[in-house]
């Protein structure tokens, strides 16, 4: 017998329709594999399936999603320069596309539904012919309902070898790991709904931290080893920030090559699809854990066991810091850039009418603003005298106390703004009773009280408002300032050989003030330029940004493709209640190039 897991909405106590249920039936499906690493070369054909699996985490028994039968998919490996042959099976529960997330490839296999291509429909197939036209670390995935397909395990990685053998700096190998959280509830992934996302208020946040697929990570490492550690936070709205105890770490690349800098760092955080390229010297015998580090909590990923000594020799040059001399370049050319009016401005705003209602109180009645004598039920025009008749609000009981929705500690006898994270206060009668909780894996050796003034929200700190929130009571905007375009209908438009200066303004003025990290596709990559004013000092280029509640961010798009492209807010489940919008790219007159 199939099992559906039936859930109530905890605002409206209304219960879901179990046939608006993705299946949790496991009976029959094959067990989640280990991923494979495949190298793959100039004009090689690849065959990449989406179908459910039996994955086992602890004692519960779930019903998942891989690519070729594993949690991640395949890690492709591939060369600077390449091409390859990808034909996708979609034997999913879902229509589907695959986007190459952080590919300056042909736009017609970008991946974005009804847009760049007719979705897969299941049993149906598709042929990709992806690019490679930049070294570094990107990733691939579904965009169609996003929330669903990353949550369930829709995931798999690419490493880009560079034509230039001295690219990177010598390491003695190198790993791909993925970042990733979980909602297990009663022994199942928690419900999704075949109508459309809930959790939309802050995304599905996990209570189950997953590294490469698996709780915890078990992995083994010499004495004197450097191991590149090729990281992606594939989570549906988690952000990561990443360490490893017991070994030293090098930052030398992000989302799409290597950094003008390279550093040496203690943790790296990660925003949804952000990617850092980190080299890790194990130069302690013992255990190096790989650990989530928050404000509030400590989460353990697993741990490298370190023993015996290495052979390899990349241990000799880790102390080097090296530059890069195109970045340098770039660096000293963006100064006008810096000082110059942006070209676009971009904010983000939410509107929350779960929590707040709609701006007015329903009217109970209308009369004539010349004739107040003149009522009516219905609207309508006044018979005396001609106009409209206007709504008469009805009289509301004034609460005697408020309180925020993520802080329920901070109250007011007054309407207001929560001093930690900015959003309205409430009446205080209208908020549920449950009290968040951390996620499973943290460890509570706590660090000192968070207060949240970073403008990142580490944690589901309202999770009955948020698994209540849906797109109808939840609308989450990027609004073209220029405009006032809002989401899809926004209508830039950019040539091959712009460099385009984009304001991403994370407005305060919002109902919910939360970080969002700004994805564009595959139309070129940027710079960011500067961050609440100040200027960047290390560069690397992008195609992912994290933007915290009331900051700003100005970046630089360098625009390299033609096409028509998306950007989105990466937080899974924002992009799918409307959080995104497409723009064009023409190729620039062959006339005007040879001027």
């Amino acid at each position: 017998m199939e099992r559906v897991f039936g859930i109530t909405d905890p605002i409206s106590e209304e219960p879901a329709r179990l046939d608006d249920l993705f299946t949790t039936e496991t009976m029959g499906l094959s067990e989640a594999a280990r991923p494979q690493l495949i190298r793959l070369h100039d004009g090689d054909r690849f065959d990449l399936r989406i179908e459910p699996v039996r994955k086992r985490l602890d004692d519960a028994e779930l019903r998942m999603l891989g690519y070729n039968g594993s949690i991640p998919g395949p890690t492709l490996h591939v060369d600077e320069g390449s091409e390859i042959t990808v034909q996708v099976t979609n034997d999913g529960d879902v229509e589907a596309t695959v986007h190459w997330h952080g590919l300056r490839l042909e736009n017609r296999y970008d991946g974005v539904p009804h847009e760049t291509q007719a979705p897969i429909p299941i049993g149906g197939t598709f042929t990709y012919k992806v690019q490679f036209p930049d070294a570094g670390f990107y990733w691939y995935h579904p965009h169609i309902r996003e929330d669903f397909g990353l949550e369930m395990g829709l995931y798999g990685t690419i490493i880009v070898e560079p034509a230039d053998p001295s690219y990177w700096p010598a390491v003695d190998r190198q790993l791909s790991i993925t970042l990733d959280d979980l909602l297990v509830e009663e022994g199942r992934v928690a419900p999704f709904r075949r109508s459309g996302p809930n959790y939309t208020a802050m995304g599905r946040f996990g209570n189950v931290m997953l590294i490469n697929g698996e709780p915890i990570f078990s992995g083994e490492a010499a004495v004197g080893e450097v191991v590149r550690l090729y990281l992606v936070n594939t989570a549906n709205t988690r952000i990561f920030n990443f360490a490893v105890s017991g070994a030293r770490m090098k930052l030398v690349g992000g989302d799409s090559g290597r950094y003008e800098h390279e550093t040496f760092v203690d943790e790296v955080m990660l925003a949804p699809s952000e990617r850092a390229v980190v080299d890790a010297l194990f130069d302690t015998p013992g255990e190096a854990r790989l650990e989530h580090l928050t404000p509030d909590h400590v989460y353990d990923l697993g741990a490298f066991s370190v023993a015996g000594s290495s052979s390899g020799d990349a241990a000799g040059s880790f102390e080097e810091l090296r530059v890069d001399p195109q970045l340098t370049a770039e660096h000293q050319s963006i100064d006008r850039d810096i000082e110059r009016a942006p070209d676009k401005v971009l904010a983000f705003v939410a509107s929350m009418p779960l929590l707040y209602g709609d701006d007015r109180a329903p009217a109970t009645s209308y009369a004539c603003p010349m004739h107040p004598d003149v009522t009516s039920t219905e609207p309508g025009t006044c018979p005396k005298c001609g106009m409209q008749l206007l709504p008469v609000r009805s009289e509301e009981e004034t609460p005697t106390s408020y309180a925020c929705p993520m802080h329920p500690e901070v109250t007011s006898s007054e309407p207001g703004t929560c001093p930690k994270c900015g959003m309205k206060l409430v009446p205080a009668d209208t908020l549920p009773t449950t009290e968040p909780k951390p996620s499973e894996d943290a460890i509570h050796h706590e660090h000192q009280e968070h207060e949240q003034n970073d403008g990142l929200e580490w944690e589901d700190l309202m999770p009955d408002i948020n698994r209540a929130s849906e797109p109808s009571n939840m609308r989450w905007m990027l609004i073209d300032r220029e405009s006032g375009a809002e989401n899809g209908a926004i209508t830039w438009a950019f040539t091959v050989g712009d460099r385009v200066k984009i304001r991403l303004v994370n407005e305060m003025e919002s109902d919910h003030p939360m970080h969002h990290p700004f994805h564009v596709h595959g139309a070129g990559r940027f710079l960011v330029l500067s961050r609440e004013g100040v200027p960047e000092s290390n560069l690397v280029w992008k195609d992912t940004v994290l933007v915290p509640a009331g900051r700003t961010v100005d970046v630089l798009l360098d625009v390299s493709n033609p096409g028509l492209w998306m950007a989105h807010c990466h937080i899974a489940e924002h992009a799918q209640s409307g959080m995104m919008f497409s723009f064009n790219v023409s190729r620039r007159d062959s006339a005007e190039v040879t001027r």
